[in-house]
């Protein structure tokens, strides 16, 4: 028998209209068996597997303190994840650092007058098979992920696929939108555009759109989120030549990457701008 959570219910019935207004559609989460992990707890479990040296979690809640009846300090409002960093999703934790306003280099803020946002990614850290590190974004489940985005109006989430699983022609420099924030999906699609970035609303596949409600982009306060695949073309051409590693992309980001982020941060501050103060 299939249990179903009040949560989830209820995300998903008032998610219904907006996808069927793009046609995309609800359905179970397939069973994923190309991952070897069920879920980011049995991967930090496993005894063969360290951390610092297969894998790495690197994360930033900033601090909000408001001890004035006069005044109110705004909550951080968006969280920003990459749950297949390092070497698993090549250039994802890069991006994650950027968007949330940080380089990716030295950590320095980047612009200097902000604004920045909440942060987590998983990275894979091995000089090689760092695929064998994925956790499908439904069966994530790690702690400080599930309470960054639960605590946040809005999450982005950061992904990397081939062209070949974006349903794309060969070679194809582009980013697929997704997620059931369909306010945040149009806010992206318009600053791609404008950057001349190509983007593509995602569909089919569940994953690649990023449709389930229990996948962590859209485990917000909201229960909507927004996700970004990223064609391995579009992410190489991010970074210089011959510096498309691990080791070597945080200080080779060529223009490219830094219009992606701009129009990325671009979309979150008009999405703000539509919401609530917390």
């Amino acid at each position: 028998m299939t249990v179903i959570n009040r949560r989830s219910l209820m995300t998903a019935l008032a998610a219904a209209p907006a996808l069927a207004s793009i046609g995309l559609s609800l359905r179970g989460t397939p069973a994923y068996a190309a991952d070897l992990y069920p879920s980011n707890t049995a991967l930090y479990t496993d005894p063969a597997l360290v951390e610092g040296v297969d894998y790495g979690r690197r994360y930033r809640r900033h601090l909000i303190d408001d001890q004035s009846p006069q005044s109110r300090t705004a909550l951080v409002r968006t969280t920003v994840i990459a749950p297949h960093g390092g070497g698993i999703e090549g250039g994802t934790s890069e991006l994650c650092l950027s968007i949330a306003g940080y380089h990716p280099a030295d950590l320095a803020p980047t612009p200097t007058a902000g604004p920045v946002y909440d942060f987590w990614m998983f990275e894979g850290l091995r000089a090689s098979n760092n695929s064998a590190l994925h956790v499908t974004s439904t069966h994530c489940d790690d702690g400080v992920a599930r309470a960054l985005c639960g605590g946040s109006s809005n999450v982005l989430s950061l992904h990397g696929c081939t062209p070949a699983q974006a349903g794309l022609e060969a070679g194809a420099q582009a980013v697929l939108v997704g997620g059931l924030n369909s306010t945040f999906r149009q806010y992206l699609m318009e600053e791609f555009a404008a950057a001349g970035i190509r983007a593509v609303t995602a569909s089919g596949e569940e994953e690649i759109a990023g449709i389930s409600p229990e996948n962590i982009c859209n485990r917000s306060l909201l229960g909507m989120g927004a996700q970004l695949e990223m064609t391995t073309d579009l992410r190489a051409a991010m970074f210089a030549p011959g510096k498309n590693t691990r080791a070597d992309r945080a200080a080779n980001t060529l223009p490219l990457f830094w219009s992606f982020t701009t129009a990325v941060r671009t979309a979150v501050r008009r999405l703000e701008a539509t919401q609530p103060v917390l």
